[in-house]
């Protein structure tokens, strides 16, 4: 399969327009001195009766040693964190199976629904074990700016006892937790992907790109935007350094990604960009009918996928506080801003609001708010998301046409296009003077100075990173895929379907 030149001066013009409307605490205690020691009295010998005693004096007591200090109590996890992190890890799988699941079937034609079940659930299994064997170790370890290393594989040195740092000072939840939860979102992201190529890929060309991908695309991208050393680490502006040197590439330059706008959506979603290039459409792609076979399905799905949200965003606070409050009104309102946000656009423009149009709107919403919604204020989510659906729906419903790809499920245009806007208004509503919780400040314990013009910069930074890796990637992945099985389905099994001609089975026998 040839990546022809047109087609990558059609890449660029793409990524270059969505970038372009994106961017409008111890105690110590001492024992007491001991007792001094009493001296010893001498009587003298008297050689007559008149003779008088002699006292002797006392000896001057030795000084007693201080008792040894007691250790500063070790550090333990916070039981209701914890408890509310387990949630939360539910609640992201329940996003995936079924609700990622569910979402995408309910928008393929009948003959594909068990294909892209079957993928998600798949994807999730996979993913999740070589989270366990490596995944975790690389993206959430020391080693360099880009990647970290083995020293957890098979998460060795990891017990019950390990903790996890949180992001205020003194607190904790065991590591296995952190394990988990982080291990959700390492598996979902991937099956985000193939909503851009259902109905037309091998099923075992899928799984070997989601391995690729998700090594050297999603591994770094983790690493570079959430690895650090923790609150705990940060005392002074010299240890504030030092944490800096350690950190990821993008953590160190100050992004801000709450819950995975850049880790997430832009990576997965340009690499639903090139897959759709890189594969071609669909037979019969603008000819014939490829409307969703159950809207219903896809209702279903987006709830699921809604409620789940809370656990993502919400469980990115790793703690349960006042700011886990603000995600979560902050994920709601959002949501509910870009449902109505996109049916006006679409009542507008096409004198009927749809289902499929209200459920696009809340997963954009979604999209839009996954990297803010810690660091901005109620009315700022709500701006986020009336302004992500015009936009988002601009490239679903006049950009792919435009350019002629065939993005089956409009990953791209909904997840990159609204993760890239999600980015960058991050940074201009994290400010407190737009209701913002501003950037906290470890050294000084509090909310620093907001700065514009750096916070965009560093904003830039992280979706530039990650649209240029995850495209590089993707390309590289889907060529040796591409070489070693092949990527496409024949003819023939295309328009049969592939739930029978790849798994043997119909979603449905009616």
């Amino acid at each position: 399969m040839r990546f022809k030149g047109h087609d990558m001066k059609k890449l660029i013009s793409i990524l270059s327009l969505a970038a372009l409307v994106g961017l409008s605490a111890t105690q110590f205690a001492f024992a007491e001195d001991l007792p001094e020691a009493a001296a010893a009295t001498v009587e003298a010998v008297a050689d007559t009766a008149e003779a008088v005693a002699e006292a002797v004096p006392a000896a001057e007591p030795a000084p007693a040693e201080a008792a040894p200090a007691e250790a500063a109590p070790a550090p333990t996890a916070n039981k209701g964190d914890t408890a509310w992190m387990l949630v939360a890890t539910a609640l992201v799988t329940l996003m995936t199976i079924p609700g990622l699941a569910l979402f995408y079937g309910g928008l393929v034609r009948s003959k594909n629904m068990l294909s892209v079940l079957m993928q998600v659930f798949v994807i999730f299994s996979l993913l999740g074990v070589l989270w366990v064997v490596y995944g975790y170790s690389l993206a959430f370890t020391g080693g360099g700016a880009f990647i970290g290393g083995f020293s957890k594989a098979f998460l060795a040195g990891v017990t019950t006892d390990s903790l996890a740092a949180t992001f205020s000072k003194g607190v904790y939840i065991p590591e296995y937790v952190f394990i988990v939860f982080q291990l959700t979102f390492a598996a979902i992201t991937p099956a985000l992907i193939i909503g851009a190529f259902a109905e037309r890929m091998k099923f075992a060309a899928v799984l070997a790109f989601m391995v690729i991908w998700f090594t050297f695309a999603y591994l770094p991208m983790a690493h570079m935007v959430w690895y650090w050393d923790g609150p705990d680490a940060i005392t002074t502006a010299e240890s504030l350094t030092t944490v800096i040197g350690n950190a990821g590439f993008l953590w160190a330059k100050g992004a801000l990604d709450f819950a995975g706008g850049t880790v997430v959506h832009i990576n997965a979603g340009v690499a639903a960009l090139i897959a759709c290039i890189m594969l071609g459409k669909r037979i019969g792609y603008g000819k014939e009918s490829m409307t969703p076979h159950s809207l219903t399905m896809t209702m279903i799905g987006a709830s699921l996928l809604w409620v789940g949200w809370f656990g993502f965003n919400a469980g990115s606070n790793l703690e349960a506080n006042g700011l886990t409050a603000l995600v979560f009104l902050n994920t709601m309102i959002a949501t509910g801003a870009a449902t109505i946000s996109w049916l006006a656009v679409e009542w507008f423009g096409k004198s009927k609001p749809s289902m499929l149009g209200a459920a696009s709107g809340a997963v954009a919403g979604l999209v839009a708010i996954t990297p803010a919604c810690g660091f901005v204020g109620p009315v700022g989510a709500i701006v986020i998301g009336l302004l992500v659906s015009p936009i988002c729906y601009f490239f679903v419903a006049k950009v792919k046409y435009m350019f002629g790809y065939d993005d089956a499920l409009d990953v791209f245009g909904v997840h990159a296009v609204g993760g890239i806007f999600g980015a960058l208004a991050t940074g201009i509503f994290v400010n407190p003077a737009l209701g913002g919780t501003g950037v906290w400040d470890y050294v000084a314990n509090g909310v620093g100075a907001y700065d514009m013009a750096a916070q965009m910069t560093a904003q830039i930074w992280a979706v530039g990173t990650a649209v240029v890796w995850t495209a590089i990637v993707s390309f590289i992945a889907f060529k040796v895929v591409d070489l070693l099985i092949g990527l496409r389905v024949s003819d023939e099994v295309e328009r049969e379907g592939l739930d029978t001609t790849e798994h043997g089975e119909r979603a449905y026998s009616l």
